[in-house]
């Protein structure tokens, strides 16, 4: 048994910046100030591993400043539309949920798959009426929908492409994909991804944050991974995966194994993103191939670092 916790949050990485010239930081900084430290009372209270992501991750997609629950960018239909998912490194079990709409909080509902359903993946329809099953709250519309979402997609639109939502065209003040990796007190790790996707995406696009291996994953033996940037890549690179392997097959740790990660997403298909990383030491590590990232930490019980970097 470990006597300490770690913890890693994130809000994206991306095109950072155009938060610091328009001088956002300060919002950026205390959001994620705030939900750190709301992980450490989970994790210090004796909480389990799978409990700290699923809370750090809640927090985060109730605040409208990252691409994740509220604040979600909007797809072709100008709806907001949403992936999620959530494995324990000490059971492999795993839930997702891709495609779904009205869900308050994507991050639960792909808990609830993970403990109460037979499957890994729903989508859609079927995950809502699971949320349904489970008494989980729908909210209207408007509540994910925020003006500058709205400003991003109409500007999309008129380029007729999908964009990520940190991309040069048209920056945003919101940015990117969360994720949450914890090690408890017992040693035991999780992992989750939570995601509004791409700007004006469709025909249902998923990318790789519900998808375990692409944009999740946690083992015991190895380290918990949450991946952000341009899903498509994490998909075909199975980048989380790819990183734990790193762990087990070569010895690294977190910080060599998301160093060699993001490596490889570069070599293999030039690759736009980052991840987090917390390993079977609780040593926890950031990489990214992009000029920033938004994110928290708390190694091994000590003090609360959070960077935009």
């Amino acid at each position: 048994m470990v006597k300490k916790f770690s913890l890693i949050i994130h809000g994206g990485a991306g095109a950072l910046e155009q938060i610091k010239r328009e001088g956002n930081e300060a919002d950026y900084m205390e959001s994620i100030r705030r939900i750190v430290e709301d992980g450490r009372n989970v994790l210090a209270g004796g909480g389990s591993a799978l409990d700290a992501v699923e809370h750090c991750a809640m927090k985060l997609e109730d605040d409208p400043l990252y691409n994740a629950g509220r604040g979600s960018v909007l797809n072709e239909y100008g709806e907001v539309e949403m992936d999620a998912a959530i494995m324990d490194g000490a059971t492999f079990e795993a839930g997702a949920v891709a495609g779904i709409t009205l869900i308050k909080n994507p991050t639960v509902l792909a808990r609830q798959v993970l403990e109460k359903s037979e499957h890994v993946m729903l989508i859609g329809k079927g995950a809502q009426g699971f949320a349904k099953f489970c008494g989980l709250p729908q909210m209207a519309n408007d509540y994910f929908v925020v003006d500058a979402r709205v400003r991003q997609w109409r500007e999309a639109q008129k380029m007729g492409r999908m964009m990520l939502d940190h991309e040069a065209a048209n920056p945003s003040q919101k940015l990117g994909t969360i994720g949450a990796v914890a090690q408890d007190c017992a040693g035991n790790l999780a992992a989750a991804t939570s995601t509004g996707g791409i700007v004006n995406k469709r025909w249902g696009r998923v990318g790789d944050s519900p998808i375990v291996g692409a944009g999740v994953f946690a083992d015991n033996e190895t380290c918990g991974v949450s991946a952000t940037g341009y899903g498509e890549q994490f998909q075909r690179t199975v980048l989380c995966k790819m990183i734990a392997d790193f762990v087990h097959f070569q010895n690294m740790d977190a910080h060599g194994a998301a160093k060699a990660g993001i490596d490889y997403l570069v070599k293999k298909v030039q690759g736009m993103g980052g991840v987090i990383v917390i390993d079977r030491a609780g040593t926890c590590a950031v990489g990214h191939s992009t000029s920033g990232m938004i994110y928290g930490l708390i190694e091994h019980g000590g003090e609360t670092i959070c960077k935009l970097a």
